[in-house]
C-alpha cells in the first residue's frame, strides 16, 4: 500500500470522478487508474463502484475512507513537523553539562543563542563526566559541555571550547585571603575540604605530591554549596575552577607554580551525523566570545574550528 494510493483514493472519493481526481493529483487518468486498481486487489475488493458515469464508495470504501484520511492527516502532520524542525521552529536539543562548570560563563552564551535560534527548545542535563559520555553514546543526549584530564575516549569527538584556571578558595579570614595567589607549596599543612565531583581531584592531588606538599584532609561532598557554605564558615580551603558560581564570604585565588588549568570541550559521538539544531548550537559556539579571565592572564585559548566529524 503506496502512499500516493490512497492520495488517489481520496481524490476519487471526494470528487466522485477518476478525471478531475487525475488533474487534481497531476497524474494522467490512466495511471490513477492503475493505483486505485492495485489498491484494491491489495486489499482483495473493490473500492468504487462505476454505474452510468458515476463513481461510488462501495462498502469497503465507506469503511476504509476514514482510515485512509487519517494516514493521509498524519503523513500531512509529518511534512509540517519535519518542515519546522529544518527551520529551527519547535526542534528539541539536549545538552549535557559537567556539573562541576559554573552557570555564570554560560549564562550569556545561552541568551546570545536563544537570541538567534528563538525556535530551539534546550534541555541542560547535569552529570559527571563518565555518566555524561554514557549518554552520548546511548543518544540521550545530542552534546556535551566537559573537560577530562585525560581526554575522551575513541567513540566521542572533543573540540575545545575555552580554558579556565583552577584556583584555591578560602574563607575571607583566612590568611590566604591576602594574597593575589597561592602556589602549591603553600598548601602545606591547610585543612582541605574535597569537591567529589571533581574531575581534576585526582591530578590536584598528583600536583601536591610531586611538590612534596601535605594537606590535612577533612569533609568530602558532592553537594557544591555545602563544601562552599564550609570554605565560607573558616573550616578548611579548597580547589575551585574559575568561573564557578561561589557563595558569599568566599575569596579565589589563582593557582600558581604551577598553573592549573581546565579545557572545558564541546563532546559529540565520533562519526554521528548532527542534526540541525545541533549544527546551530556548534555553529554559535564557534563565533561566541567568551569573556577573559578574572586574573587577566594574557589571551584566551583560541579553541580549533568546530567542524562535523
Amino acid at each position: 500500500m503506496e502512499i500516493h494510493e490512497i492520495r488517489y483514493f481520496l481524490a476519487v472519493s471526494e470528487l466522485g470522478n477518476f478525471t478531475k481526481a487525475a488533474e487534481r493529483c497531476s497524474v494522467t487518468q490512466p495511471a490513477l487508474t492503475r493505483a486505485i486498481q492495485k489498491l484494491e486487489d491489495e486489499l482483495g475488493g473493490l473500492l468504487f463502484s462505476r454505474e452510468r458515469g458515476h463513481v461510488h464508495l462501495t462498502d469497503l470504501g465507506r469503511l476504509l475512507e476514514p482510515e485512509f484520511s487519517e494516514m493521509n492527516a498524519g503523513r500531512e502532520r509529518a511534512k509540517r513537523a519535519a518542515s519546522r524542525y529544518l527551520r529551527l521552529e519547535g526542534a528539541q536539543l539536549t545538552l549535557g553539562v559537567m556539573c562541576t562548570i559554573g552557570p555564570m560563563r554560560f549564562v550569556g552564551f545561552l541568551n546570545h543563542f536563544r537570541v538567534a535560534h528563538p525556535g530551539i527548545e534546550l534541555t541542560l542535563i547535569e552529570g559527571v563526566p563518565a555518566r555524561l559520555s554514557e549518554m552520548l553514546l546511548a543518544g540521550e543526549l545530542d552534546v556535551a559541555i566537559m573537560a577530562q584530564p585525560d581526554g575522551f575516549c575513541d567513540n566521542l569527538r572533543a573540540s575545545p571550547i575555552y580554558e579556565e584556571r583552577f584556583t584555591v578558595a578560602c574563607g575571607l579570614l583566612h590568611e590566604f585571603a591576602r594574597r593575589n595567589a597561592i602556589s602549591m607549596s603553600d598548601m602545606e599543612g591547610q585543612i582541605y575540604l574535597q569537591r567529589i565531583n571533581c574531575e581534576y581531584r585526582d591530578r590536584l592531588a598528583e600536583l601536591l605530591r610531586e611538590q612534596g606538599t601535605g594537606i590535612l584532609r577533612s569533609h568530602r561532598s558532592e553537594r557544591e554549596d555545602w563544601i562552599q557554605s564550609m570554605v565560607a564558615a573558616g573550616m578548611g580551603v579548597c580547589f575551585l575552577p574559575e568561573f564557578s558560581v561561589t557563595l558569599p564570604g568566599i575569596a579565589l585565588l589563582p593557582v600558581m607554580d604551577p598553573v592549573v588549568s581546565r579545557q572545558v570541550c564541546l563532546v559529540t559521538v565520533a562519526g554521528r551525523r548532527w542534526s540541525s539544531p545541533l549544527a546551530a548550537l556548534v555553529a554559535a559556539l564557534g563565533r561566541y566570545r567568551w569573556p577573559p579571565s578574572r586574573f587577566d592572564l594574557g589571551e584566551e585559548v583560541t579553541p580549533e574550528p568546530l567542524v562535523s566529524a
